[in-house]
């Protein structure tokens, strides 16, 4: 079994995962509706759970609802699968009774790639059957083969050990405690509910003007600032000719190109290639083309974590290429 690089999985650009889900599978949830919840983890223990409880089939609707945001509470341990894979059906069997065993400390969610390619593409998956932990809206853990169940029994039991204290739904389930109640939400903000929908309907323009309006009135606002430059990327990335990269690697002086190309590695999480590419224009350049690679770096920096390890470090080379 193999665990992926935790830069690539635990680290991952807040700003790349929220393009995929609301752009494209959130977009989808909110026009179909989802199929009903599983049980909830916090739910009393039976001697022998029934695996239905906690496992669900997730399609690209219902991706958002039934990981990303169960992902909050207890981890979600999302099975690639396919029809035609023995060895998906085998691992997918496997994980069923499994997940009855731990009733409901984390969830099971199947999807088929074929059925939904958009999640095959979320995960980059090149060949079944693929497993995926999610905890907190973000990956943290993968495999790709069919360990044996006891190898398995003990990496759910690891992972689970490793997310207890930052998911509530865990030692609840474990307890057989039901999680505390969450606290009542304070009254969408209509703002913010408007920007989100301009967003969602792809009309960059109206949620970049929405965020601004926010940030005029409010210019320590963090989340409209976040949240801006988000959009302010996902716009300039989407209409931008995948050729641009070729181009820029062939006419090192062209910064229209560099800073485009950048554009489009950071939106195939190729963060750190981004990163040096810009950071290598500022150090050849100088005067306005210098400025601009610049504060285009600097912007990128923003759809990251400040304590991001590929940001830090970006930070650092581009501090050596200034002075």
């Amino acid at each position: 079994m193999t665990r992926p690089d935790p830069r690539q999985t635990a680290a991952l650009s807040a700003a790349l995962s929220r393009a995929v889900d609301l752009s494209a599978l959130k977009a989808r949830a909110d026009a179909t509706k989802t199929a009903p919840p599983a049980a909830a983890a916090g739910a009393a223990k039976a001697p022998a759970a029934d695996a239905g409880a906690f496992t669900v089939d997730v399609s690209e609707a219902s991706f958002q609802a039934d990981v990303v945001e169960r992902s909050l509470q207890v981890p979600v341990i999302v099975a690639l699968t396919a029809g035609w894979s023995g060895q998906a059906q085998q691992l997918t069997a496997m994980l069923e009774k499994l997940v009855a065993e731990f009733n409901g400390a984390w969830i099971l969610a199947r999807t088929d790639i074929d059925a939904n390619p958009r999640i095959a593409q979320l995960f980059g998956v090149q060949s079944v059957p693929m497993v995926v932990a999610i905890a907190g809206g973000q990956p943290v853990e993968a495999f790709g083969d069919v360990p044996p169940e006891a190898q398995v029994r003990q990496w759910l039991s690891g992972l689970l050990d490793a997310l207890r204290d930052r998911l509530p739904g865990i030692a609840a389930a474990e307890s057989a405690v039901p999680a505390p109640a969450a606290e009542v939400e304070e009254p969408e903000d209509e703002r913010f509910a408007a920007a989100e929908a301009a967003f969602e309907q792809g009309d960059y323009a109206a949620a970049e003007a929405a965020y601004e309006a926010i940030l005029a009135a409010e210019p320590a606002n963090a989340e409209a600032k976040a949240a801006l430059a988000q959009v302010r990327f996902l716009a300039r990335a989407e209409v931008t000719d995948p050729s641009v990269i070729v181009r820029a690697d062939m006419s090192p002086d062209d910064i229209d190109a560099q800073l485009a190309a950048a554009d489009l590695e950071l939106a195939g999480q190729a963060a750190e290639q981004a990163f040096d590419r810009l950071v290598a224009v500022v150090a050849r350049s100088s005067g306005d083309d210098r400025d601009r690679a610049r504060t285009h770096l600097v912007s990128l920096f923003e759809l990251f974590a400040s304590d991001d390890p590929r940001v830090i470090k970006a930070r650092r080379d581009l501090a050596s290429a200034l002075y």
